[in-house]
This record gives structure tokens, sequence and C-alpha cells, in this order.
């Protein structure tokens, strides 16, 4: 039920389409971006109901207030306190290598702002984990949700950062 209400909502009533050609093994991180406004994160929700996809994903710990806290850990959610030190990427690599799925979305720029200086977290997860990244655009101009590109990490951060932030250049947010 769940699933075919986000289906018709998100396809036919807001109109949205997808261009998914990158497969979806039992492990991976996505990246997601550009992130300019909340209605990502609704985009991303509706996205994952209508296609039966269970991701945890990253949010700062200001969001997990009553009543939406328990909430948002249902839907997966994950709270980063930004303001300590924590081994969190550390910890989420070696619950990947352990687990036998681990699927996880991440937006790299950790914020709703312009920012050119992407977190590094999404990445280094994969490479201590040895599992992809999907790169997962929204374009709200088209309103498609791309994601035609994988990169398993190699360790050449500079390079492959690159490559990650040319996939998104064409694609525009909500603001």
């Amino acid at each position: 039920m769940w699933k075919k209400f986000c289906n018709w909502y998100l396809y036919k009533h807001l109109g949205w389409k997808k261009e998914i050609t990158v497969p979806h093994p039992d492990k991976y991180i996505i990246c997601l971006a550009p992130h300019t406004s909340n209605w990502d994160f609704l985009i991303g929700q509706l996205y994952a109901g209508a296609e039966g996809i269970k991701t945890n994903f990253l949010m700062k710990k200001e969001w997990f207030f009553w009543p939406l806290g328990p909430i948002f850990r249902k839907l997966g959610g994950i709270a980063v306190f930004r303001d300590r030190h924590t081994s969190m990427t550390d910890n989420l690599a070696e619950t990947a290598k352990a687990a036998t799925t681990f699927k996880l979305c991440i937006t790299p720029e950790g914020t709703r702002s312009l920012n050119p200086e992407w977190k590094k977290g999404f990445y280094y997860i994969a490479l201590k984990a040895q599992i992809p990244i999907l790169l997962y655009g929204a374009d709200y101009e088209k309103r498609l949700i791309t994601c035609t590109k994988s990169i398993i990490p190699t360790g050449d951060f500079d390079k492959e950062m690159r490559e990650i932030k040319l996939y998104f250049k064409d694609f525009k947010g909500k603001k």
C-alpha cells in the first residue's frame, strides 16, 4: 500500500521521472546531491518508498527533537553530533563490513546552502568498507532522479572527488 502511494504521488501526482542504470548491490552508499532544500528529504523518502528501498541517512542531531526524533529514527535516521569529535566514519565502515546489507544515503554538502567544500565521510566510509558509492542526483528543473554512475573508492581522493563533483555539475537543486 505504501509503495503504491509513493509511486503514485512521486511519479504521477508530482511528475517526477527516474533514470537509474546502476545496479544496487547489498552494500552501498548513496551520495545524493545537490542538497538545497528540506524538500530533498521528502522527495528522497517518496522515491525510496516507491522503489521499495530502505536506507539509513545521516541528519544533524538538532532535528531529532520530540516528536520528529522517533519518526526520523523509524525512517532510518542516524543523528550526527557535529560539535563533537566522534568515530562515526570508522564505526559506520565497521558496521558496513560486518553487515550482510548496508545502505546509507549521505548528502555530502552537509548543509542546504551552497557549499563547494563537501564533507568527506561518505568517501572514507566506502573506502574503508570497500563498497561502492552510488551517485544520485535530484534535478528539480527536469523533475528527474538520476543514478547512472557508481564509484568504488581506491584512495585517490582528489581525483575521485573531482569525478564525483563533475557528475553533479548539471543537476539543478530546488533553490
